[in-house]
């Protein structure tokens, strides 16, 4: 492996699910310089690279398919939010995880669908057709929860799009 791609590779291991702008921005390399060597990587089977929610996420091939689509939604503050508070809280029903957690009922089910989706998050119903949250693999949610952080860019997201919701709702 040259240089460039253990350096590459190294920051991938350290940073998974981290994607592409990032790499490129935090490595300071060229936009086709990246493709090359991730193109490079990828065809030894050193990355693995995983499309979901508009981004390329990139991470070291010990992580299989539910941990790669849980890492790229654990970068999500709101969505890290939201775990948090069912691993807090125990089950609960939406209506209060969106208040305490001061998002729009709409942005809890954005959120929702991507938790649901990557298997970190399911809506059980009652016999009067109730919904309650729960975590569907909590303690392997909380050992992902322990590696990833949101970048500061995720988190402005986040953050403008809690700010729009609260303004729109008022």
């Amino acid at each position: 492996m040259t240089a460039q791609r253990d350096r590459i590779h190294q920051y991938v291991a350290g940073h998974p699910g981290v994607h592409f702008n990032k790499l490129a921005r935090e490595l300071d390399l060229a936009t086709g310089q990246l493709q090359y060597h991730l193109k490079k990587l990828r065809r030894t089977d050193d990355v693995v690279a995983e499309s979901l929610y508009g981004r390329t996420h990139y991470y070291t091939p010990e992580y299989d398919d539910w941990e790669r689509g849980a890492v790229a939604v654990l970068h999500r503050e709101t969505a890290r939010d939201v775990l948090l508070y069912l691993i807090e809280a125990g089950p609960s029903a939406p209506a209060p995880v969106a208040s305490d957690l001061d998002i729009a009922r709409s942005t809890l089910e954005w959120h929702l669908d991507h938790l649901i989706e990557q298997n970190l998050v399911e809506k059980r119903r009652d016999d009067r057709g109730h919904v309650t949250l729960a975590l569907s693999r909590p303690v392997e949610t909380a050992e992902l929860l322990r590696l990833i952080e949101p970048t500061v860019p995720e988190r402005l997201v986040d953050r403008f799009t809690r700010l729009v919701d609260n303004l729109v709702g008022e």
